[in-house]
């Protein structure tokens, strides 16, 4: 290979290069060459390269796995529905995979557009209307200059509205109108912005009772609900466990190159177990184990004790601090009780903010405090990535 690099390069002949590289296509310039042949030449490559692009991002991220009769319906309906641009519905609870969903109907539908992804819940309302619809400058304090919102960021492609039951009801009355005009107004404009758009929305809520609550506009759920798709919870559809446990053990090994060995005890305790926190929470037991285990070899006893059943001992109390377990127990060394009782704190806290997908006022619901109290404690323990 070094001589072949050295040889003096020479010009070959279209046949040549047909001969050598069959699957090639030739475009023949005469010289002088015309700026305007060559333009559409180097615009020909770069839409084969993204094409190409497009096919290989993420191999394997976004595909939705498992062998359960209800993944499969999912899929199918994924492919039925991703060629329209009927709007999709996803429903189902927090950590199902609702997103996943979403994307896969993105990658099948064939547009060329961008995926973007907006939490309702996550963002406040105040700002919820310039983030969705955008600002021009000077509509409000601190707009130094326009500002397109995420609906023309996604002009050709797919805009996904996930927690869509949390949304406040004035937003509600705009997205009515997105959906029946396809237009959008910026804050302060007055000018009607056309968007190519696929909206797809998804919600843990009970849309259905929020409507009888008059909390959700029932004329935007029908808009909505025009190809709906329900995820069962993982404790539904066991078959999906260890098809999901290859597939994150292999992420693992491909980002951090970290090998985990699952035993078939540990697999059949897994699949045993009823996921409250679904998809997320088994993904996050994955990447804990493979912290906990640098051997890389996991058995049913290296399980949490919810999952395997089996309460640990206070000596192995401080190794499992972290996965919701914490033992009245006194360590036979003694303890830091300041930094224990710290860490046991931001690890509710972290797992609060799973539980809420990241809705900071819902965690601070399931944990009996405040909202200010808890933003506080996540700018303390550095958890604002989290929100």
């Amino acid at each position: 290979p070094d001589r072949a690099c050295r040889r003096a390069p020479r010009i070959v002949t279209g046949t040549e290069f047909e001969q050598a590289y069959p699957w090639a296509r030739i475009h023949a310039l005469e010289y002088p060459v015309k700026l305007d042949e060559l333009g559409d030449i180097l615009e020909e490559i770069h839409a084969s390269h993204r094409k190409t692009g497009r096919e290989n991002r993420h191999p394997g991220r976004d595909r939705l796995i498992g062998d359960s009769d209800d993944t499969r319906l999912v899929r199918k309906l994924a492919r039925q529905v991703a060629p329209s641009l009927a709007t999709v519905l996803i429903t189902g609870e927090s950590g199902t995979g609702k997103e996943v969903v979403a994307r896969l109907i993105h990658d099948l539908s064939g547009r060329e557009g961008p995926f973007i992804a907006i939490n309702c819940g996550a963002i406040p309302e105040h700002l919820l209307e310039s983030e969705l619809f955008g600002h021009e400058r000077g509509a409000f304090t601190g707009a130094v200059k326009s500002r397109a919102g995420r609906f023309e960021q996604a002009k050709g492609g797919t805009f996904f509205l996930d927690e869509i039951g949390d949304m406040p009801p004035v937003m509600q009355v705009k997205l009515l109108r997105v959906l029946e005009e396809r237009v959008v107004e910026r804050v302060g404009g007055t000018t009607s912005i056309p968007v190519d758009i696929r909206l797809i929305a998804a919600t843990h809520r009970d849309l259905p009772k929020r409507i009888e609550e008059g909390r959700f506009r029932e004329d935007l759920y029908y808009r909505l609900s025009v190809f709906p798709i329900d995820i069962l919870p993982l404790r539904e559809r066991p078959a999906d466990i260890t098809p999901l446990v290859r597939e994150f053990v292999r992420r693992m090994n491909e980002e951090k190159s970290v090998d985990l060995h699952i035993s078939a005890d540990a697999l059949r305790s897994l699949e045993a177990y009823s996921f409250p926190g679904n998809v997320r929470e088994l993904a996050n037991l994955v990447e804990r184990l493979a912290v906990v285990k640098p051997d890389g070899k996991v058995a049913a006893e290296d399980l949490p004790w919810a999952v395997s059943g089996e309460r640990p001992t206070p000596e192995t109390d401080v190794e499992l601090l972290g996965a919701n377990i914490a033992s009245a127990s006194l360590p036979a060394g003694g303890i830091d009780l300041k930094q224990y009782l710290a860490k046991i704190e931001q690890d509710m806290i972290h797992n609060a903010l799973d539980e809420s997908d990241g809705v900071v006022q819902r965690a601070a619901e399931l944990l009996g405090m405040g909202r200010t109290t808890l933003v506080e404690k996540i700018r303390r323990y550095g958890l604002r990535d989290e929100v």
